[in-house]
């Protein structure tokens, strides 16, 4: 695992967001940027992580354990404004131990600064291994809980379907053509939500923070979010964003990327939205006077009404930040080429496209406290507590005890309750 630090961006709402390290981070302003590394290296105990407990062993080992402190300390005397931290590990094994351990000693010495962490899943999975399959799912679960339990929100990042043991299918982005089992493939595509949703208090001259972001998303304990996104956005060239928007109808308009399964029929609770790479003038809606308006989104001003009203619309009664940003998501190489029927600006076409490769995209990124992690929470506590214990205790004997496995299913009850559809911002 990688952990690295940069102080921030001094990009402008019109300019390119400065990309997050993927790997980790702390979230700061400050005008240029400085990395620092934190790295396991190979053939160390770390690269063997299994089982959650041993990721929690490696960071209460001293060598580890000094060397982030001391890279910490280093780089956020750099900050003038530091926000938090971002913490990004895998979920699946090991490693979500680690993250949940980094969590919490960054919690225990920066007590006031926001801590959003992401958890990464792979795609799809085989059921002939159900080792592997068991030991992901208990990773999953004690990070999930851990993570919630020590940061000011959590998100899993996945193009699987479900977290449970029940193989579903990818999900599928109708403009783009990729294969799940390719990492190069999906952490492209994640990358490019995690870097539009992150956006808002990525931006020097934005006004949300991470601590403003996270307030926003986790009252009434819901600390766990849904991410989504559509990728591209949708817009033909001779259309506006009102005439997309109104075309999109009352389906949940981009693809959930947090393996909940389908979001259609739950209830958002509050969501971020960031809309990035539209060319101003697509922004509204340029009728001519006296001609009756398709949609009241025709009748918005600018393009930051138009996406605050459809949201609106979308969900009346969730509590709602919205984000339009000029600069679109570069996809240039090394980005795989997933876009062949694309324009070069990442528009789709009328015809078929011809000319150059697509080198930008726009994209539409969302963050939202969903009523589909009350189905989902419920259903990982259900599939552990039918696990016979006695035939993984591999896993007990990496460094978890029976008691907390106990204190886990409660926790994940406990979660799962804050999600119910009825508990609404007038609850």
């Amino acid at each position: 695992m990688t952990m690295r630090q940069e102080t921030g961006s001094t990009a402008t709402l019109d300019e390119a967001p400065r990309r997050q390290d993927l790997l980790g981070g702390g979230v700061g302003r400050k005008r240029g940027s400085s990395k620092s590394g934190f790295v396991f290296p190979r053939g160390s105990e770390a690269c063997r992580l299994e089982a959650f407990g041993q990721g929690e062993r490696v960071l209460q080992e001293p060598g580890y354990l000094e060397e982030l402190e001391d890279r910490l300390h280093f780089f956020v005397e750099e900050c003038d404004y530091l926000q938090g931290f971002q913490v990004l590990c895998d979920l699946h094994d090991g490693f979500s131990g680690v993250g949940a351990k980094a969590a919490e000693l960054l919690q225990d010495e920066y007590s006031g600064r926001g801590i959003i962490a992401w958890g990464l899943l792979p795609g799809p999975y085989a059921l002939g291994e159900p080792r592997r399959n068991i030991f992901r799912l208990l990773n999953t679960a004690f990070g999930l809980a851990r993570l919630s339990a020590h940061s000011s929100l959590v998100c899993p990042l996945s193009l699987g379907g479900s977290l449970g043991l029940r193989p579903e299918p990818p999900v599928r982005f109708p403009q783009l053509h990729y294969d799940a089992a390719l990492p190069f493939h999906c952490s492209a595509i994640l990358a490019t939500a995690l870097d539009t949703v992150t956006a808002p208090y990525r931006l020097h001259s934005s006004p949300v923070s991470m601590v403003h972001l996270a307030e926003m998303l986790n009252y009434s304990g819901k600390k766990v979010v849904t991410a989504g996104a559509t990728i591209p956005f949708p817009l033909v060239p001779s259309q506006s964003l009102p005439d997309t928007l109104v075309q999109l109808g009352g389906a949940t308009p981009w693809t959930p990327l947090s393996a909940c399964g389908d979001p259609s029929g739950t209830h958002c609770f509050a969501q971020s939205v960031v809309l990035r790479g539209l060319d101003r003038a697509c922004h509204t809606s340029q009728h001519a006077p006296g001609r009756p308006l398709p949609s009241p989104l025709h009748a918005c001003s600018t393009g930051e009404e138009v996406l605050a009203l459809y949201l609106q619309q979308q969900q009346p009664r969730a509590r709602s930040s919205a984000h339009l940003l000029l600069a679109p998501c570069k996809v240039a190489p090394p980005y795989p080429r997933l876009f062949s029927r694309l324009r070069q600006q990442g528009l789709v076409p009328d015809a078929a496209p011809t000319g150059p490769a697509v080198d930008s995209i726009p994209v539409l990124g969302a963050l939202c406290s969903s009523s589909s992690w009350n189905r989902t929470l419920g259903d990982l506590a259900q599939e552990l507590s039918t696990l016979d214990l006695r035939r993984w205790a591999s896993f007990l004997d990496a460094g978890v005890e029976r008691d907390d496995f106990q204190e886990l299913l409660q926790e994940l009850h406990g979660l799962a309750q804050c999600y119910r559809a009825g508990d609404g911002l007038e609850a």
